[in-house]
């Protein structure tokens, strides 16, 4: 693909022997000046590789003279010109012409010059005409890495920069890591990693590495912490290692309780993760297929301080082996790989999914979301809680095609992931309770009331006497839409979540703390005024899949002998006896009070308004997918009727926040009916109405001065 420097050169059809004198005094320059080269630049290169490159590509402009120098003609042409274009001169103007017209232009990348080329290397495409085609011949650059030819010198740029951001810097397109001097070393909860340059940027990289993750890893963790205190060892998998921190935050924590398998499709991403490793003095076991092919990297003894890596397809690796924790972390959408998550993984085990794919599970992109997760979704108030549901919903009906069901632990919607993490139970019976729970939900569009389908296959007649509103009879049209599948069961489990934040306080993970403080209380459904760290009451009615079931006269202990589950007759029995405590569950969904506030009217503190709420008798707590959203046990009507009374008109501003007569006499914690509440509805307009006038004659009745001051 180019002119190659040997000890026989051929340019312009001519070919000229090199002393041998003259090479022994070249490589002889060149071992001296290897040692010191390789502190400066950021090539990876082979003791050799000084002859691979193409004669453009020199250190200084001496270099390319002395090419020059090499010729037996009287007078010397340019290495890197045809005959045709520059004509044999002497040496002041050689140097003139190789300075101004090669070496200027050139391009640098660490003590290497790529020089223009001119040398039938690269042919010009063919114009109208078609006869000078193979006259004219282009100018070009040889790229230091790989055998391309790029025309233009920004082009050029742009593709030596592309090659060192994906790790490619030796020469033939062979894929190496990066050098360590382009390497940026992260630290997070007491563990380094190596990143690349463009570690932020999953399209362009190999090893992603997102910051804005850390709350995430950290929930991943105090998730895996608890497992462990259950049962020890345990084996766990990072299926989509990056580089590796996830996995070396869980080795480097939990010690002995846990054994590491951090695992990555990508050469890089492995090679990488190993030298992550050794950075926080952890020794890497390579598997069976890698020993044979690899250099073994530390004993291969297994104790607290060793990882094991893998490079392998994530769906493979769960085929191949079992586990006792999973997690999938993929770019975008995890559907993929949820067969294969439950196929091996143990019973009581857990299984965390990290979903990033924000524009479908959001209802951004609908389309998306029906074709990977055969759910049908609109942007409604509660679409962070609608994505939750969506992924729980694909995630059982990937267990129950193993014969396994799940109980959700925790399902998180923030603004870049989802994470849901489900404990397995493994049998028929459990898969055929989860299956049941995902169900269809009834969305009415212009008050955004919901409510989920009655179980059973019997058409229904008018799906809309299910709401609880009466929009349908009031409106013309069809008023309300089916969404789903969702899951329908809870989105939290208390008794795990409190063994959570105990966990986070132990390690000091403080971002993990407040958010898992939030979540305990919208378990409970209760305002975090009443949250306490310890709460044994709560802990005594919590019931974990068999794990930790705590009652007043037991302790968890008790049913763990030696890492053994209690048998499935008493798991049944002790089931039975708390079945009426799953009464107590959360509600679910939750409602804006910026959607449903009253025009014209003033509301109420967010904490206020919650004392209300609670007061008039239903359970309420804050959400953490909307820092403005109120979970709650009252319908959409209770709810405005609450927000109305304790509302102030606006052209009031001084007046305190107080109780608004309610047309009708309508008393807080009574039955609402439809028609009471269109009535409300019109009360509101009425009074929009009045405040409008009110504020007309109150402007009309002083002088401009006045109402200035």
């Amino acid at each position: 693909d180019g002119l190659v420097v040997s000890e026989k050169v051929k340019c312009n059809d001519i070919d000229v022997k090199i002393p041998e004198s003259e090479l022994e005094a070249e490589e002889k320059g060149a071992e001296e000046e290897r040692p010191r080269e390789s502190d400066s630049t950021i090539l990876d290169v082979s003791s050799d590789y000084p002859r691979d490159k193409h004669i453009s590509i020199q250190r200084h402009l001496a270099d390319l003279e002395k090419l020059a120098d090499l010729r037996e003609d009287e007078k010397k042409p340019c290495p890197l010109c045809p005959e045709d274009k520059f004509k044999a001169c002497y040496s002041h103007k050689l140097h003139r012409h190789l300075q101004n017209l090669h070496w200027k232009v050139s391009v640098e990348f660490e003590g290497y010059r790529m020089c223009i080329c001119h040398l039938s290397c690269r042919p010009v495409k063919p114009n109208l005409v078609g006869d000078q085609t193979l006259s004219k011949m282009g100018a070009h650059y040889h790229c230091i890495i790989c055998s391309a030819t790029i025309v233009r010198r920004t082009d050029m740029i742009g593709h030596i920069n592309r090659h060192v951001n994906k790790g490619e810097t030796e020469s033939r397109f062979i894929t190496v890591r990066a050098p360590k001097s382009s390497y940026k070393v992260v630290k997070e909860s007491a563990t380094d990693v190596q990143v690349l340059p463009n570690h932020s940027t999953p399209q362009k990289t190999d090893s992603y590495f997102n910051p804005k993750m850390k709350l995430n890893r950290q929930l991943i963790f105090c998730a895996l912490a608890v497992l462990a205190g259950e049962r020890k060892p345990i084996e766990c998998l990072d299926a989509f290692g990056a580089t590796g921190i996830m996995g070396l935050q869980w080795a480097k924590h939990l010690r002995s309780s846990v054994k590491v398998t951090i695992n990555d499709c990508n050469e890089n991403s492995v090679t990488m993760i190993k030298e992550n490793c050794h950075l926080n003095k952890m020794k890497v076991k390579l598997n069976i297929r890698e020993k044979d092919n690899d250099e073994t990297v530390g004993n291969g003894e297994e104790n607290s301080d060793t990882i094991e890596v893998t490079k392998m397809d994530a769906n493979v690796v769960m085929h191949l082996r079992s586990f006792d924790f999973i997690h999938l972390d993929p770019f975008g959408s995890s559907v993929n790989y949820l067969d294969s998550a439950f196929r091996n993984v143990r019973n009581l085990g857990i299984v965390s999914v990290t979903s990033t794919d924000i524009s479908s599970l959001y209802a951004k992109a609908q389309h998306v979301a029906l074709r990977h997760y055969g759910c049908n979704i609109v942007r409604t108030e509660y679409y962070k809680e609608l994505a939750a549901r969506t992924i729980i919903a694909a995630v059982t009906r990937a267990a129950a095609r193993c014969n396994k069901g799940i109980e959700v632990l925790l399902a998180v919607a923030l603004e870049h992931f989802v994470l849901v993490v489900v404990r397995v139970l493994r049998g028929p019976t459990p898969a055929d309770d989860s299956a049941k729970k995902v169900r269809y939900l009834i969305h009415c569009q212009w008050c955004e009331e919901r409510v989920f389908q009655k179980e059973g296959n019997m058409v229904e007649e008018n799906p809309y006497q299910q709401l609880p509103c009466d929009c349908y009879g009031s409106m013309p049209g069809k008023t309300a839409v089916l969404l789903g599948p969702l899951w329908s069961g809870a989105l939290f489990n208390t008794g795990f979540l409190r063994r959570m934040l105990l966990e986070a306080v132990q390690y000091g993970l403080d971002e993990a703390q407040s958010l898992l403080k939030t979540l305990v209380c919208e378990a409970e459904c209760t305002t975090p005024k009443h949250f306490s760290t310890h709460s044994p009451g709560d802990e005594n009615k919590q019931e974990e899949c068999g794990v930790y079931i705590r009652t007043p006269n037991t302790s968890a202990e008790s049913y763990l002998v030696h890492g053994k589950r209690k048998s499935e007759e008493v798991l049944r029995s002790t089931a039975k006896r708390q079945r009426p405590e799953h009464s107590a569950e959360h509600p679910p969904f939750y409602y804006n009070i910026h959607r449903h506030s009253i025009k014209g009217m003033n509301m109420p503190k967010l904490n206020k308004f919650l004392n209300y709420l609670s007061e008039a008798g239903f359970r309420v707590s804050r959400t953490h997918f909307d820092p403005m959203g109120v979970r709650t046990n009252a319908p959409l009507a209770q709810f405005k009727t609450v927000l109305m009374k304790y509302s102030t008109p606006t052209y009031v501003g001084a007046q305190a926040e107080g109780p608004v007569h309610l047309p009708g006499e309508i008393h807080v914690g009574e039955e609402v009916p439809a028609a009471t509440v269109i009535k409300v509805q019109e009360a509101e307009l009425a009074q929009d109405d009045k405040a409008g006038v009110a504020t007309a004659v109150f402007t009309q009745s002083y002088p401009t001065h006045c109402a200035a001051d």
